[in-house]
Order: C-alpha cells, then sequence, then structure tokens
C-alpha cells in the first residue's frame, strides 16, 4: 500500500471523531460493524512495542522493537439499548460470563482522516480480539467500560463509509 496523506485541512489539527472503532456483531462472512464509545468523552489505543535497549562492550546503545500489543479502553461506555455493540459486549461478558468468546471478536479501526474521504479511508481490521468489560455500574447511569486488545490477524485495507456504516475492502498487494 502506497504512503497516505491526511484528507483534512493543512494547518489544522485532526479531530477525535474521525478515528473510528467497530466491533462485528454479525458473522465473518457477512460482518456487520457496530461503532464503539458512544457516550465516551476519551479513549486513545496505546502502543506497546516491548522496546529493549543494550548498551554493548564498545558503549554503543542498540535498540530493537517487536509488533505493537495495541490496547484501548473506553469508560465510561454507559449502556444503551440503540447501541448494538454494548448490547452484544453485555450479553457476552455479563449474562454468559464467556471469556473465549470475549477473546475472539472481530474488529475494525478506520481512520477516517487518512485517504480520501468516505472512500479508500485506511483501515486495519483484527480477526480475534479481545474485550473485557472491566466493571458494570455507575453513579447516576449504568457504565460497562471496556478493555479492548487487537489480536489475531490483522489485515489492512481500505473502507469506503456510507451514513456512518463502513464497507471493509482488503488490501490485495503482497
Amino acid at each position: 500500500m502506497a504512503d497516505l496523506t491526511f484528507n483534512t485541512t493543512p494547518g489544522q489539527t485532526i479531530e477525535r471523531n474521525l478515528l473510528l472503532l467497530f466491533l462485528n456483531t454479525g458473522t465473518a462472512e457477512v460482518p456487520v460493524w457496530s461503532v464503539i464509545g458512544k457516550r465516551v468523552e476519551d479513549s486513545s489505543a496505546e502502543y506497546d512495542w516491548s522496546r529493549e535497549s543494550k548498551t554493548d562492550i564498545l558503549g554503543s546503545v542498540w535498540t530493537t522493537m517487536k509488533k505493537p500489543i495495541i490496547t484501548q479502553s473506553f469508560d465510561p461506555c454507559e449502556l444503551d439499548a440503540s447501541d448494538n455493540a454494548q448490547v452484544k459486549l453485555w450479553n457476552l461478558g455479563v449474562k454468559e460470563q464467556n471469556p473465549a468468546a470475549l477473546a475472539n471478536l472481530d474488529m475494525l479501526v478506520v481512520h477516517c482522516y487518512a485517504g480520501e474521504v468516505n472512500k479508500s479511508m485506511f483501515a486495519e481490521r483484527y480477526s480475534a480480539s479481545s474485550v473485557e468489560p472491566t466493571g458494570l455500574g455507575g453513579a447516576s447511569n449504568i457504565g460497562m467500560p471496556i478493555t479492548v486488545t487487537f489480536g489475531g490477524t490483522r489485515t489492512v485495507g481500505t473502507v469506503e463509509m456510507a451514513a456512518g456504516v463502513p464497507t471493509f475492502t482488503a488490501d490485495t498487494a503482497a
């Protein structure tokens, strides 16, 4: 895949709502992408590169890194009947307490700011991510904070967005 450019106004910072995460609430063959983060005020992906630095006997410093382990937390993540992702996660986490299913979820990260607006936007699909509900409750509204760890096969490609619904196309280049 060739280098991409940002499709935003030069000199202007990129708005947070242009980085979206979706949970597949359908099947692998017929995905239904439901956005995660409704009512969440702040969320960012954290990259752990497992960086290791060593100093050799000559005094030179050498650093190695591995592919990152990426995690993202969503808090407070208040429950809402119209939020299909939350309903699925509540059923798997609270009702069923199904760790195997929670550790094998299909996730799609859409970088709406990279590529062409609403078409050919850069996206990453992770075939076996884990989503961990980390609590349930709150002072006035019930929240279910979650932590996502992206895993499984990472497939890069593009997304076309229509009415807030992404259609993912995998990059076929080797």
